[in-house]
């Protein structure tokens, strides 16, 4: 029997993600609004490509949770963006309401379902998906740090005029401003950029990519990024599918690794079967450790404001 993803949220991610989905042939696709009408034109939309993909992906769109039933994984990303004049906290509020409602219907439906998370602010929403579904942590798994390293590699190769697939880079701890990209650890062709890219240069890109989503936003101006997000979600949903033992940089549960205890943080993990299958624990300069702690004290402050 095929592997079943259902996506909550058939926004411009939402609708993106089961693109990728479906055209890699991973699994069979729910796509899920509360709108009606947008799931369902942009399903039939997307299952009217695969013959031209030639790809036997199934695609459904739906305003009912039932449709969502038994899923593998389930892609959550649902939620507002800010609106002028909205404060961080509405906002906050806003989305951990959206969430908790979301995360109650999914484990009533797929109880055995691993959760990804995508909505922002990440962390946070990912910490209140994984107190309202009950699941152990390796079952609840945010996505950002996919995101972000995708954002610094693509720099660094522009930077350095390679190709993409030579160059990996290291992002630890929340998404947004306080997020930790780790040159020391990120490569081309295994040789380390620090060698490579001059200091203040470096600086630069390292600045860049933490402010890699508004850079989009400034462009777009009525609009966020979703080509990279759901590539980035996909990526994760497919090293669980197949069971790679990929090791991604993932929002997760921590519980003492790294100093933290009881956040999410964005940190190295291994995805497989079972969701979250290790946390890598590397060794951190007293400078980096100092930035994640205060990435997680950013994270803290989010979810105390909705009591997660």
């Amino acid at each position: 029997m095929r592997k079943k993803v259902s996506i909550v949220g058939a926004g411009n991610v939402g609708a993106t993600a089961a693109h990728w989905i479906a055209s890699k042939e991973l699994a069979d696709v729910v796509l899920l609004d509360v709108v009606e009408g947008i799931p369902q034109g942009k399903a039939l939309d997307l299952l009217e490509a695969m013959p031209i993909e030639k790809r036997d992906s199934h695609v459904i769109g739906t305003n009912d949770y039932a449709d969502t039933a038994n899923s593998d994984i389930v892609v959550i990303t649902a939620g507002i963006p800010r609106k002028p004049g909205m404060s961080r906290d509405d906002l906050l509020n806003t989305n951990f309401k959206i969430m908790s409602d979301v995360v109650a219907k999914v484990v009533a439906n797929s109880p055995d379902s691993i959760i990804i998370v995508v909505s922002n602010p990440l962390d946070a929403m990912a910490q209140a998906a994984f107190r309202q579904a009950g699941f152990n942590r390796e079952r609840v798994i945010g996505m950002a740090g996919v995101l972000d390293s995708a954002r610094f590699r693509t720099f660094i190769a522009e930077e350095l005029k390679v190709s993409v697939e030579n160059v990996t880079a290291f992002v630890l701890g929340g998404h947004g401003d306080t997020m930790v990209p780790l040159p020391r650890f990120s490569t081309v062709a295994g040789i380390p950029i620090t060698e490579l890219i001059e200091p203040s240069r470096l600086e630069a890109i390292v600045q860049r990519t933490r402010d890699g989503g508004a850079e989009i936003v400034k462009h777009l101006k009525t609009g966020s990024a979703y080509y990279a997000p759901s590539a980035a979600a996909v990526e994760m949903v497919e090293a669980i599918l197949k069971d790679k033992k990929k090791i991604l940089p993932c929002a997760v549960y921590l519980q003492g690794e790294y100093g933290i205890e009881g956040y999410y943080v964005g940190v190295p993990c291994k995805l497989g079967a079972r969701g979250l299958e290790q946390i890598i624990e590397i060794k951190l300069t007293p400078e980096e450790d100092a930035a994640l702690k205060k990435s997680a004290e950013a994270v803290k402050e989010l979810c105390a404001v909705i009591g997660v």
